[in-house]
């Protein structure tokens, strides 16, 4: 048997059992705008990452606000509210600092 006939029979297998069903998009189009607007030689390492749950560190900053800006307002005790405040100036601080880090180095 094929490599291709044996790859066949595993998906078939696992159609059949339903581990497809539940899948994200499912039904829905597949968008690869995003892939092909990306150069050839980053494509493969920034899918190896993404596959593998990582994301930009400017991503992180941004997702590291927003978590601080939903404690924040979760909070009612002023010392707290003060210690967030200073956390999100200083990660708002360091993702300004990377976007304009990868601006100067896009120029080069």
């Amino acid at each position: 048997m094929t490599f291709d006939k044996i790859v066949e029979a595993a998906i078939k297998e696992a159609m059949e059992r339903g581990e497809f069903d539940n899948l994200v998009g499912k039904g829905k189009p597949i968008d690869l705008t995003e892939y092909f607007n990306t150069p050839e030689d980053v494509r493969v390492a920034q899918a190896i990452l993404k596959n593998a749950g990582m994301v930009p560190l400017e991503i992180d900053h941004l997702q590291q606000i927003a978590a601080l800006k939903e404690q924040l307002a979760a909070t009612t005790e002023d010392a707290k509210r003060q210690t967030l405040r200073k956390e999100i100036g200083q990660k708002q601080l360091e993702f300004n600092l990377l976007i304009e880090r990868r601006k100067t180095q896009g120029k080069g």
